[in-house]
């Protein structure tokens, strides 16, 4: 079995919709995906209808978290979380408050590039994004792609909007130890995602690793396409070594990324933990 379990669609920062999604995920040879999209589950739905005959839908979702075990000021954590109750009062009411923090970060980015003369429209932006999607800095990434200001979304956040740039603004997320015991209070279950990707910025500590398993985390994603080699074989032995449960995925974005869906896959006995540790399936076979 292929199966991939970190994948966006354009009701977060993808650019394929829920539908197309899965017939990209068939059409790649998959058996497995979940759909996890930035705080939101607004995709399920329309994934699940258009899913095609054979291919294992599994409900997702990447959680905007903070780790303050390594310093004071945090470190910004993404947590997968899997098969759990999306109507769950806590979850409801986490998901639409950080839907409106990130608007509300991404209105003040836009409007201080206008301010210095950028080619860029806020409120533009803002009228491009579905009602209840999440927005994200790749929104205003494609919105410098398409001023021609830059060439390509990874340009944009390395020259304007990444951590440290003149033009980024901090948002306030979810204590990971908080969404882990949120999500199983829900019956799912959380995978750490790309944990020690350095190209993306300050990771978390191993003895923060520990703590978190210690906490109730899931799983680690091991296989991602921003952990070398080197990386993927110490993130295997901690997984064994604090009982986790190993994972790898695409992180797949359509066109945003350059990583095609199904570049990195999940160990169907992986898979199989992860299910079994859920309090409720939630899985749809088209």
């Amino acid at each position: 079995m292929r199966i991939d379990l970190h994948t966006h669609s354009r009701v977060s920062d993808g650019t394929d919709s829920p539908a197309e999604l899965v017939q990209v995920a068939a059409q790649a040879g998959l058996d497995a995906i979940a759909l996890t999209d930035h705080d939101t589950t607004a995709g399920w739905d329309a994934a699940i209808a258009a899913l095609p005959a054979g291919l294992t839908f599994v409900p997702g979702a990447e959680l905007s978290c903070v780790s303050h075990r390594d310093g004071p000021y945090g470190i910004s954590v993404h947590l997968l979380a899997y098969l759990f109750d999306p109507t769950a009062p806590a979850i409801v009411t986490e998901q639409q408050r950080l839907r409106v923090e990130r608007r509300t970060r991404l209105r003040a980015m836009a409007e201080r590039m206008a301010a210095d003369g950028l080619p860029v429209d806020a409120d533009e932006i803002m009228g491009l994004l579905p009602a209840d999607s999440p927005a994200g800095r790749p929104h205003l990434a494609q919105a410098l792609v398409r001023a021609g200001l830059v060439a390509t979304v990874d340009q944009a956040f390395a020259e304007y909007l990444g951590n440290g740039r003149g033009y980024y603004v901090p948002r306030r997320d979810t204590p990971v130890e908080e969404a882990i015991g949120m999500i199983a209070a829900a019956g799912g279950v959380t995978v750490f995602a790309h944990p020690f990707a350095r190209s993306r910025g300050r990771i978390v500590s191993v003895d923060t690793l520990v703590k978190l398993a210690e906490h109730g985390l899931t799983g680690v994603e091991v296989d991602h396409p921003n952990h070398d080699e080197e990386t993927r074989v110490q993130l295997r032995g901690l997984a064994r070594e604090l009982g986790l449960v190993p994972t790898g995925s695409s992180d797949y974005h359509g066109t945003n990324k350059t990583i095609p869906i199904g570049a990195e896959t999940t160990d169907p006995e992986s898979f199989e933990a992860l299910v079994g540790k859920a309090s409720g399936s939630r899985i749809t076979v088209g």
